[in-house]
């Protein structure tokens, strides 16, 4: 089909048809009439008459210009045909019909819009386009209704359709419920009251300020690299107390334990666990198996024949009674409980906070030949060490009679257990995988579970406390913000089995924090809680953690539970649930010696608002030294830290110097749990070498005057005890304790001063010698100051072994 080009005014061009009688003539369109592209076919309105090769004009061309008549055109009725001597081009041409004797105006009797027209020579070959012309005007928009765009409810919708109508249709007054279009009316103002909502609402989830849901909080914080966290379980040491059928019996791992408010029976019936949650109920679960043994329900600490034999504070052994023959290894836990107040001698009265858990590092026999008692001696983890000294035995008036007893002992059979009821394998909703649930033209698949209020605890590596490096204070701590959902899997069901039933050959399904880091074929999902507690699962997209495959049915296995309402009291755990005929029959009573620790509510929203802004001003990278400083005080043991970076030969190497707690040494161990809690903040390039601080020895003498109400010798001992390196008799540090000092902390005179007046008992300091120990005096007693550079640390341990130490000493003169 030949392509026609037909005039740009085609309304001009009809009135110039329609007009009569016919005045002026106007080109309606032309063709390219052979195949050569020389032959042109220009179809005029009406007739036409007078027109010669030089009414004929061609202009325009990029490459071929100039392009002339080849010959006189030939005339048949409204229609032109010309031959030019050669093809044009693919650019665009303007065929005009003009006037000789002045080129610019148009040929006799034509119109002056309509005597000229565009064309193109190659309209004939082949092309993918669309042979449409554009047009080069936009369309005439409709006048805008007036409307109200403040409307933004159902009645204000409404309303204003109502007033539109109005309108349009001025004689439309029907305003009955009942009426088509009063319905049709009602039915569009719903909906758009409902798209109003949900404009706002997604408006509202936006930004981190006004988010309303607890998943779009997440998402927000996660984006300045916070982790929320939504709560924690409680945790806590139960002991049991097993007779001789229980002998050897094993405590499985998830046994529910009860703590009722009424107290009740030491075993109850499985069938309870179909019941509960219940009112007044609290559930636990054991975290590990646990072999019971009748001997270590009650083991006695050896005395010595020392009837006030006691356990010091910070003591990390003891010797245990081996009769009977006791099966404890390293890794067990022993509660050291007081039973007994040693000073009347009734259970009553015993100090309940004389309980603490320890972790045996170390078991070995012994004897006590004097006595005759076969002995086991223990050795536990040094972070388990006695935060208070605990009497062992002592002798009490008993009509008349002094009687020996023992009033601290270790229990065993000491299993940990945390809060929270396991619920059985069921689908969760919607059960089954929506097919092209992971498409970008679809709506992923977000299934949630049956229960809301699920139990988040960090995870429990059983295997690594039994190998000792995990001490009994450290199981029983949590961080909520590395708490995930306890124990919970995903497992597609079992097809061929009724029920719900998890197929066993199928790969599980783990939450883990977010998807970011998990690779295209990991099995893994992010729960996202809301604030009724309802939990939300979110899958992969097959690139950052896999998809579930369309139509498969998954199950979940989870716990409920968690929470502050977890934190019970000690000795109210009294009840455990089992069908094992050995623990029931064996199984005398059980209790928690101590309160149950780290139940903690979810994050509130509010915090999350403060906190993320906050989190993303962190420096999570050590790129300058001070970075290496404070990212090194993060860890929970070291006080201070301060670095040096210096060019060793082929890279830079970090130095860094650690003022450990306590004023432990930065022994090997303790550099490579310090290089791994580094490794994530160093800077590539660097290495990292580790040093003891600097210490800087003192020496200190005080003539104190005693008042003569005093023993001289008391007011001594009494300043020895507050000036300790250690710890005072009522558990506080002493002036010289190594956590009171660090890099650049200074000693003032008026300090000391100040500490020695307060002692009961003196009457008047006087400073004899305020210096540096081994050096001469550099004005520091006249300055009534001691400096320390950024490197060093102050310290005066008054050992008489190692007066290298620094030491201060005192010359009490007067008193009784």
């Amino acid at each position: 089909m030949k392509r026609q080009f037909r005039s740009d005014n085609p309304r001009r061009l009809q009135r110039l048809r329609d007009q009569q009688p016919p005045g002026r003539n106007g080109i309606d369109y032309v063709e390219i009439a052979s195949v050569d592209q020389r032959s042109l076919r220009v179809v005029c309105v009406h007739p036409v008459a007078d027109i010669s090769r030089a009414n004929v004009r061609i202009d325009g061309g990029v490459r071929i210009t100039g392009i002339r008549l080849a010959q006189d055109p030939v005339l048949t009725g409204n229609e032109i045909r010309i031959t030019v001597d050669r093809a044009g081009d693919f650019s665009w041409y303007t065929l005009s019909l003009i006037n000789p004797a002045e080129p610019d105006a148009p040929a006799p009797g034509f119109d002056i819009c309509l005597s000229s027209i565009r064309i193109n020579f190659k309209a004939g070959c082949p092309s993918e386009f669309d042979c449409a012309d554009d047009a080069t005007c936009p369309p005439v928009s409709p006048p805008e209704p007036r409307l109200d765009y403040l409307a933004k409810d159902y009645d204000s919708f409404r309303k204003l359709m109502l007033d539109r109508m109005a309108q349009l249709v001025p004689d439309f007054t029907e305003r009955s419920p009942a009426d088509f279009t009063v319905a049709l009316i009602e039915t569009l103002a719903y909906v758009g009251d409902h798209l109003s909502y949900t404009q706002d609402a997604v408006a509202t989830e936006a930004y981190l300020g006004t988010a309303r849901r607890r998943s779009s909080l997440r998402r927000h914080a996660r984006l300045l690299d916070y982790a929320i966290h939504d709560g924690c379980n409680a945790r806590t040491f139960v002991t049991l107390d097993a007779g001789a059928p229980a002998e050897g019996s094993v405590l499985p791992a998830g046994t529910t334990l009860l703590a009722l408010a009424d107290g009740g029976a030491p075993v109850r019936r499985t069938a309870l666990l179909d019941e509960l949650p219940l009112p007044g109920i609290e559930v636990f679960e054991t975290l590990h198996d646990q072999v019971l043994h009748a001997a270590h329900s009650r083991i006695a600490i050896h005395d010595f024949a020392d009837p006030g034999y006691c356990l010091a504070r910070d003591a990390t052994a003891a010797a245990l009674v081996n009769t009977p023959p006791l099966a404890l290894v390293p890794g067990d836990v022993l509660i050291l409980e007081e039973i007994l107040s040693p000073v009347t001698g009734k259970p009553a009265d015993a100090d309940r906070s004389h309980r603490h858990p320890v972790r045996l590092t170390s078991v070995g026999t012994g004897h006590d030949d004097l006595t005759n008692t076969a002995l086991l001696l223990v050795n536990w983890h040094q972070d388990d060490a006695l935060p208070f000294p605990l009497c062992v035995s002592h002798e009490f008036d008993v009509g008349g009679a002094v009687v020996k007893e023992a009033i601290a002992l270790a229990r065993g059979n000491v299993v940990l257990a945390d809060h929270g009821l396991t619920r059985p394998w069921q689908a969760v909703l919607p059960d089954t995988v929506a097919d092209g649930g992971t498409s970008a033209l679809r709506r992923p698949w977000r299934p949630r579970l049956k229960d809301g209020g699920l139990a988040f605890s960090e995870p429990y590596d059983h295997d690594r406390a039994m190998s000792a490096s995990l001490s009994a204070s450290a199981a029983l701590r949590q961080d909520a913000r590395r708490a995930r959902p306890s124990n919970m899997r995903l497992q597609a069901d079992d097809a061929a089995v009724f029920g719900d039933q998890p197929d066993p050959a199928a790969s599980a399904w783990t939450p883990v924090r977010d998807l970011l880091g998990s690779e295209r074929f990991a099995r893994e999902f992010v729960v996202e809680t809301e604030n009724d507690g309802s939990a939300w699962l979110r899958f992969g997209d097959n690139r950052f953690g896999a998809a579930p495959p369309a139509g498969q049915r998954l199950l979940a296995r989870y716990r409920l539970g968690g929470g502050s309402q977890g934190n019970i009291g000690a000795d109210a755990i009294t009840a455990l649930v089992s069908d094992d005929a050995a623990l029931k029959l064996g199984i005398v009573g059980l209790r928690n010696p101590l309160p149950a620790q780290g139940g903690a509510e979810a994050e509130a929203l509010d915090a999350i608002r403060l906190n993320a802004p906050e989190a993303f001003r962190t420096q999570e990278r050590a790129v300058t030294t001070d970075d290496y400083a404070r990212v090194a005080e993060r860890h929970p043991a070291v006080q201070r830290a301060a670095a040096r970076l210096r060019w060793t030969g082929s890279w830079h190497t970090v130095f860094l110097m650690v003022d450990r707690r306590g004023g432990l040494p930065v022994d090997q161990a303790f550099k490579i749990e310090l290089r791994a809690f580094l490794e994530r903040f160093r800077l590539a390039g660097h290495d990292l070498a580790f040093a003891d601080p600097v210490h800087v020895p003192l020496d200190i003498q005080l003539q104190v005057c005693a008042r003569t109400s005093y023993f001289a010798a008391d007011v001594k001992a009494a300043l020895i005890a507050a000036f300790t390196s250690g710890q005072t008799r009522d558990g506080t540090p002493g002036f010289f304790h190594p956590d009171r000092f660090t890099f650049g902390t200074p000693l003032y005179l008026s300090a000391v001063v100040a500490e020695a007046a307060a002692i009961a008992g003196v009457a008047s300091v006087q400073v004899k010698r305020f210096q540096r120990w081994g050096r001469k005096p550099n004005g520091e007693r006249d300055a009534g100051l001691i400096s320390a550079g950024s490197l060093e640390v102050l310290r005066a341990d008054s050992d008489p072994s190692f007066p290298e130490n620094g030491q201060i000493s005192f010359i009490v003169e007067g008193g009784s």
